[in-house]
């Protein structure tokens, strides 16, 4: 498969990903009652739903960055469809937040509900697994062309590999269905799209980071 017709696929994956998401919001707001089963503040699924809404806010603002860096058609479109669904899934998952009345922020540092609260060190940014720090963002915003879309892929595949990691912790130990279906998605979504980066990044003559 060529790597516009992979990218058209994954586009319209995204799009039928968006309205599945929307399906599954209009499912929890119609079949959670807060206060009645909801998850604990200090849960899985609580976790892992401020946790994502934060790494996923990252790569909206990465994808916006390298979409006004570059004029590239197939990075422009990747970089509007995971800036698209992301966006879509943060909302998602803070409305369930507010559904089940918990606060979107936490006391425990990053990723505790998965046992690795001592391992993130929130070095230069980064909180989470596969997050850019804060001077990755920096060189980002100063490149153009070519390089910026090296740069963006590397670090968007570095991300999508923390996301998985995440996901996957969700899935096994969340225990709201709706959420846990949504994290597989998010499993299956960005593994495509490591392929189709990897696929990007040769295609310029570059890889992904080690």
């Amino acid at each position: 498969m060529s790597r516009t017709r992979q990218a058209g696929w994954i586009a319209g994956a995204t799009a039928a990903a968006l309205v599945a998401a929307g399906a599954i919001t209009y499912a929890v707001a119609e079949s959670d009652d807060p206060g009645n089963g909801a998850p604990a503040a200090d849960s899985a699924d609580a976790g892992f739903a401020r946790d994502m809404a934060v790494h996923h806010q990252q790569a909206v603002e990465m994808s916006y960055l390298v979409r006004d860096r570059t004029g590239d058609e197939e990075v422009r479109r990747l970089a509007y469809d995971i800036a698209q669904t992301q966006a879509n899934q943060r909302g998602m998952l803070l409305g369930w937040l507010d559904l089940w009345e918990l606060p979107k922020v936490s006391a425990d540092p990053p990723v505790t509900w998965m046992g690795m609260g001592d391992m993130a060190s929130g070095k230069d940014g980064a909180l989470m697994p596969g997050m850019a720090t804060n001077t990755e963002l920096k060189k980002l915003n100063t490149l153009k062309g070519k390089q910026a879309e090296i740069l963006y892929l590397q670090l968007m595949t570095d991300h999508h590999k923390g996301g998985i990691h995440m996901a996957e912790g969700c899935v096994q130990k969340c225990t709201v269905g709706v959420e846990k279906r949504l994290a597989q998605g998010m499993v299956d979504a960005q593994q495509s799209e490591i392929k189709l980066m990897a696929d990007l990044l040769k295609a310029r003559g570059a890889k992904a980071r080690d």
